[in-house]
């Protein structure tokens, strides 16, 4: 699959009438990305923020503000004048919801209905990134828009709120709901790839599910959708799902191969053999033909991108072909991005 020429048309330079932009939430997968890339783009006109305890993240346009602090908002606001917000914040540790439910609505809620308020005063864009863990999985996947929301965890019980929040309140903002965000974390083992990357490099196990299915998307393709969105109008419920649906052991058997770690640390089981905390979800792929209609295209390319790196069998990662090379550097490079085999694909 190659890259569709008028995907450029996403970008240059579409969000200039909507800065200065607050990106939210850096410290994750999707927000650092997003970040990078557009204080990168306008560096005087992006700021983004992440909770005070993140206190190793700094560098030019970070600062430290929690997104649930109203006043501490407000103020932020008031400094810098946004006229555009892609609001990635949210507390994803399963387990850590699971213990803690207050914090989990004071990150994932409160700070929902602090940003409908100032936003509204502000008159600012608002773009709302969740998850595709709203639904439980248990009615065979591909969801759309329209489905009933039925989250099993207190972080997609929250999700649900968070969303509910914006389109009641804040009936032009965007809500798009994203699986995993395939690229790389601030910390180097948050998000999917790095978990499992830092357990094995660690000469740790890792225990992923044959039966928890997702819909991944490289961070690059999810960049260009949030910018398009932000630089837009559109209002309502999107799905960001991308078109190869991956189960969390598929994912880690691509990453220990791609990595050439050893292959016996990692081990695979069904849901219903997992722990009660957190509970796990199912095939919560979704079906994003509504956004396709929007753009005009998919802008998601299936990750990985290359059919090679695609598991057959569930001892796949067992293999090590000589003519495969095999390192970090290679999770860099075919894992985070796919320019490097989108080039060997149309060569």
């Amino acid at each position: 699959m190659t890259r569709n020429p008028n995907r450029a048309a996403y970008t240059n330079g579409m969000l200039r009438h909507r800065l200065p932009l607050l990106v939210t939430g850096i410290a994750g997968v999707a927000g650092y990305s997003a970040f990078r890339r557009l204080h990168a783009l306008y560096p005087d006109q992006v700021i983004g923020i992440r909770p005070h305890q993140t206190w190793r993240m700094q560098g030019p346009g970070i600062i430290a503000q929690d997104s649930e602090d109203a006043e501490g908002m407000r103020l932020l606001f008031d400094r810098f004048g946004f006229r555009s917000v892609l609001n990635a914040i949210g507390s994803c540790a399963l387990k850590s919801c699971e213990l803690d439910p207050a914090m989990a609505r004071r990150i994932n809620v409160d700070s929902a209905f602090v940003l409908t308020d100032i936003a509204r005063r502000h008159s600012a864009r608002v773009v709302h990134v969740s998850s595709d863990l709203v639904f439980s999985g248990t009615k065979g996947g591909n969801h759309v828009e329209t489905d009933p929301t039925d989250p099993v965890t207190i972080y997609g019980k929250t999700m649900v709120d968070a969303e509910n929040a914006f389109l009641t309140l804040l009936p032009q903002a965007a809500v798009l709901r994203m699986s995993l965000p395939m690229g790389p974390s601030f910390n180097g083992h948050a998000g999917a790839i790095d978990w499992i990357k830092s357990r094995f490099r660690a000469d740790r196990p890792a225990t992923l599910y044959y039966d928890e299915v997702r819909s991944c998307t490289y961070v690059d393709d999810l960049n260009r959708v949030f910018e398009r969105f932000l630089a837009g109008d559109e209002a309502g419920l999107y799905h960001l799902g991308g078109p190869r649906p991956s189960t969390l052991f598929e994912i880690a058997q691509i990453v220990n191969r791609v990595g050439g770690y050893a292959p016996e640390l990692l081990h695979g089981c069904n849901r219903i053999e997992a722990g009660p905390i957190p509970p796990r979800a199912g095939d919560v792929t979704m079906c994003s033909d509504k956004l396709i209609r929007v753009l005009g295209e998919n802008p998601f390319q299936p990750w990985p991108m290359s059919d090679d790196l695609w598991p057959t069998d569930r001892r796949w990662h067992f293999e090590r072909p000589s003519s495969e090379t095999r390192s970090l550097e290679e999770i860099h490079r075919r894992l985070y991005r796919y320019e490097a085999a989108e080039r060997a694909n149309s060569a």
